[in-house]
This record gives structure tokens, sequence and C-alpha cells, in this order.
């Protein structure tokens, strides 16, 4: 659409901001100053970029300037999708002069735009060499959360020329199975991060011991048998037990005993010595040390006594020299700053961040192990899963993981982000790449009367070359029953690629035609089709898997059955393509492929 209003749009003189905007806003129903910023971000982004704003960017930037608007996400993307699309196609100097025009406090100088700087802040304390860490607990699946905090860690790493680190948390032997400590080594190279130097924390038992010695040994923690409930009873009154004031001799005796394996659990835990009166319950003489008899997938049934999170990765952190930790804001701060006061360790800069939460997918293995033991969802790789297998099967590009994390960037703010944002993200990269081909959903025949017969040569890209297929037609096609039946007789429609032709009758199996003409008509309808040589294609549709109320959504899945052009047969597996007036999808067998999104 080229010029002023739309075909058959009015244009509304009360509205102050004009033209293509005022339109956005009747169609959208978004508030007036959020259409505004649509337009403004759109030409700026584009004015920053050689004449090409991001789709991304654009949506980043609306809904930062309104975070009300996180729930309409789908209506800002399709608003922002069509006015980048209408920037896009004008030239600067025209963008320039609409900026000025409507946004005459925009600063439009470019800025820099250096690889992998986009939304993502400096970080302090740079100065000599750095180093940081993707620290997983192999105890489930890479969910897409990791893959976003990773991304930014390698970001960080590559910016400031840092080591980085993939440090593998296992030390609770009951959780780790050597199936994940894998995912997380996929799903990482899948994502385009590499790393430095790997490690498993379970490898490091011994040097953990000796540190939980010397804190032992300098009366900054102790050995404690009381149970848990008594436990918990005295540190909700903050009320020292009587283990605390024993002396070190005992403490070591006791620590001797749990490495010997001579205490089962619960017998005994180390404590850190912290503050019971604490307003923060983490410093209340939290466990550092405990029995769990359990084998280990690396290390059998060598060891029994584990160090917890909090204290290993204080440790860990020292002994990989980490500069800086980038990080989810569930972790206790001020304990691990106590260890590491306790234990004399160099300081390290951290950043916290909320969690990467998306609508009706949650990332929580709490939330998702159950879906897969009940039998909800088809396994940990189910495209409708937040896994890097689910949503690799998905036909989410790993590069659209990296832009869209870089986009948003981080925040400690807790929110759920819509999957159209990520979606328009993908669909930018997907749109140069992708074959288009044709599938006819729910499908009812057409013959057309005094059809030529014809042999096609169809590009399979309009813009790129990547190739074409021949298909020859001789007046017998398959076409959507939906669009079919919603024609009336005398409706003239153009086949793609093909043909015009003018609806004379429709039967429950049948629409009947007659061929029209060969050019192109503007302004009618375009509907796809299959002729007898094709095949039969399912194709699943993936959708949130809770609904608003927390309940599980059991309609997560919808399948749609129809008919594929016969080039479909040629395609590999796993590769992402378009099927016209339909959507993206990748190929995920040879009958079956899954819809990455419209």
């Amino acid at each position: 659409m080229e010029g002023g209003e739309g075909v058959g749009r009015t244009p509304d003189p009360s509205r102050k901001v004009l033209g293509r905007a005022a339109v956005v806003n009747r169609e959208d129903g978004l508030p007036e100053n959020a259409v505004a910023s649509v337009e403004r971000n759109a030409l700026l982004n584009a004015l920053r970029h050689d004449g090409k704003a991001e789709v991304g960017a654009v949506i980043s930037k609306v809904i930062g300037d309104y975070p009300e608007l996180r729930t309409s996400a789908k209506e800002v993307a399709r608003a922002v999708e069509e006015r980048v699309r209408e920037v896009n196609a004008m030239t600067v100097e025209n963008q320039r002069a609409l900026l000025r025009e409507r946004y005459s406090d925009a600063d439009i100088a470019p800025r820099e735009r250096e690889e992998g700087r986009i939304g993502l802040p400096p970080l302090p304390n740079v100065k000599g060499a750095l180093a940081f860490r993707l620290p997983p607990e192999p105890s489930g699946f890479m969910h897409i959360g990791h893959g976003m905090a990773f991304t930014i860690n390698s970001v960080y790493a590559e910016r400031y020329n840092g080591k980085l680190w993939l440090r593998f948390e296992d030390t609770n032997p009951r959780k780790v199975e050597p199936r994940y400590y894998e995912s997380f080594r996929e799903g990482s190279r899948w994502l385009g991060i590499k790393w430095d130097y790997e490690k498993s924390v379970s490898s490091d038992l011994e040097i953990l011991y000796e540190y939980g010695q010397k804190l032992l040994s300098e009366g900054n923690a102790y050995a404690c048998g009381c149970d848990e409930a008594k436990v918990k009873k005295l540190r909700f009154s903050g009320t020292a037990c009587e283990h605390r004031g024993q002396s070190f001799e005992k403490n070591l005796e006791i620590w001797n005993r749990m490495i010997s394996k001579k205490y089962g659990e619960g017998e005994y835990v180390i404590r850190l010595r912290g503050e019971m009166k604490s307003l923060d319950y983490s410093l209340r003489d939290p466990n550092i040390f405990r029995v769990i008899e359990h084998p280990h997938p690396l290390t059998g049934s060598r060891y029994s006594v584990w160090p917890t999170y909090d204290f290993e990765v204080v440790v860990e952190d020292e002994l990989c020299k980490i500069t800086h930790v980038l990080r989810s804001s569930e972790f206790h701060l001020d304990l691990q700053e106590l260890i590491r006061t306790f234990l004399s360790f160099q300081p390290v800069t951290v950043l916290q961040f909320s969690r990467f939460n998306f609508k009706g997918t949650p990332v929580s293995k709490r939330l998702l192990r159950p879906l897969v033991e009940k039998k909800l969802v088809g396994g940990w790789d189910d495209p409708r899963m937040p896994t890097i297998e689910g949503v690799k099967r998905r036909g989410i590009l790993p590069e659209s993981i990296k832009q869209f994390t870089l986009q948003v960037g981080y925040t400690k703010t807790e929110h759920e982000y819509d999957w159209s944002l990520l979606f328009a993200v993908n669909r930018k990269l997907l749109d140069p790449l992708s074959k288009r081909l044709m599938f006819v959903p729910d499908p009812i025949a057409l013959h057309v009367k005094d059809a030529p017969s014809k042999e096609a040569r169809i590009p399979y890209h309009p813009e790129k070359d990547l190739g074409s297929r021949t298909i020859e037609t001789s007046g017998f096609f398959f076409v959507p029953k939906r669009d079919a039946l919603g024609m009336k007789a005398g409706t003239v429609v153009r086949l793609i690629e093909q043909y015009n032709i003018q609806i004379l009758g429709k039967k429950t199996k049948l629409i009947t035609a007659q061929f029209h003409s060969a050019e192109v008509i503007q302004d009618i309808p375009k509907i796809q089709w299959v002729t007898d040589l094709k095949t039969k294609l399912n194709v699943l549709e993936p959708g949130p898997l809770y609904n608003e109320d927390g309940s599980v959504n059991r309609k997560s899945l919808l399948t749609t059955k129809g008919l594929v052009e016969e080039s479909f047969r040629h395609l590999d597996l796993g590769q992402i393509i378009q099927f016209i007036r339909y959507g993206f999808c990748r190929v995920d067998s040879r009958d079956t492929c899954v819809l990455a999104h419209k």
C-alpha cells in the first residue's frame, strides 16, 4: 500500500497523530500515544539502520515506552509490522522528513551499532582480565530461559574479550542425570555459544572439603545434629541450637566421620555460623554440607557428603577466577558474600535479573514434569515445551533467540513475554530463507471448465533465488474448503501462479468454476491449490500449555489435515518452509509439519 490512507479509509481530522498512525490506532485498538510511539520508533530505528527498521527492536522500544502494553503484545506486534513495512518502503530522505515533521524533538543522529551491543548496557568493573560462567544444574533439560541467560553472558564475554566457563553445578546426585549434561552442551552449541573451559563441580569435591574444613577450623561453621523440624522452628524464632557452641575439635571430629561415611542422611549437617537474628532468613545459620546417600552419574558412590549450592558456587567462582556473575535473581547474594568474606576470596561483580518467562509456557520443572509424566505432552521435545529441543522442533532459529535477547535486554522487574514478540524476530529471519510451498488445509475438489492445460514453472521465493518447481495443471485442483464455500457464484478469484476463475456452483464435495482470464487482476481474492499429484499432510499447531487462570490447556496442540504439493516430498527433515497463506512450518516427518507461527 502506498501514499496516504488505505482503500476505503477516511482520515479523522480530530486526531493529532496524522495519516496512517490514526488508521493503525483505529484498527488495532492501541492508545493514540502508543500509535505515535510505533511510528516514531520505526522511523528512528530505520534511520539508524540504513533506512531499514527492525521489527523486534521497534516492538521492544514501544513496550519499553508503555509497559502496560505487554498484555496487548500481539496487537503491538501487528501495528509495528505494518508500520515498519511502510517505513522501510520509503527513501531515507522521506523517512527523515516525516520524522522532522511529526516528531521534531526526536534525535535522528545515527547511533553506534556494534555487533552484540543492542539492548545490553556496558558492564561495570571491566579493567583487567574478565571471566564469566554458564552455571547450569543438570537436573533437567535446557530451556529457552537458560538460553537467553547464557546468551547474555556469552555476548558480554565476546564484547570484553573475556573467558567463558560452562560449569555444571551437579552437587545433588539425586537430581542429576547424564542426559541433562548433554542437553546443555548441545543446546549451547545450537545457540552458537562457544565456551573456553568446561568442568563439573562434582570433580572438585576434595577441594570443597578443604574449604569446608577451613570454615570449621576457624569457627565459622559447625556440625549440627538437630532434626529438620527443630532447625526450622529455631530458625523461625531466631534461636541458636545447642550445637552452635560446641568446640571446633568436636565439629572437626563429626566432620571427619561424615566424610568417612560414618553418618547417614539426616544425622548431621554442617551449618554456616551466620546471624540467627538477621531479617534475612538465608543468613540464619544455613546448611552448607549434607549427606546424600545416592550414587552420582560421574563419581559413583565415592562421596556421600555434598555441598549446597550457595557454598560451592562461591568456591568455584574463586577457583575459576570469575569476575562477573550475571544470573536470575532467586539466589542469596548476602549469604554468598558472607561465605566469600569468611574465606577471604576476591569480590565479584554481580548483576541480577528476573527470569525469562513466556505467557502460558512456564519454564519451571515443577510445572513441566507433570505434563510429561501424565503424557499431556509428547515428551520434553514436544513443540509446545519451552525446552531448547522443543523450540528448535517448532522452528525457532537460534539467531532469533539471540536477537530477541539482545533487543529486550534484562531487567529486575518480573514479567512474562508474549511469544508473538519472539515470533516477529523469527519471521524476519525466516522470510528470505524459506521456500514458499502450497498447503491446502481441509481440501475440497475444484473443477475449472475450459481451463488450459498448463506447465507452470513456479519459483520457491518471489525475491530470492531458491530454485523453482514445475507443476502440470489441467483444470482439476484441490483448494481450501473454507475459502471455496465462502465464495458466491459469479465471484472471480485467482489461483496463485495460475489464472483467474469464476465460481459457477458449489456442492458438498465439489466446486465448479469457469476459466476467466490469464492476466493478473488486482484486488481479487487469491487462493492456493494443489493438483492430483499431492501428498497428505498433518500440521501440528502448538499453543500455550497453560490457560490464563493457571489450568492446563487441554487444547494446546491442534492438528490440521490437508494436502501439500508434490515437491514437499523432496524437502529435508528439519527444513523450515512457508506455506502460502498459512504460516511458517518445520518439516517434522514425511507426513507431518509443525507450525512455527503465522
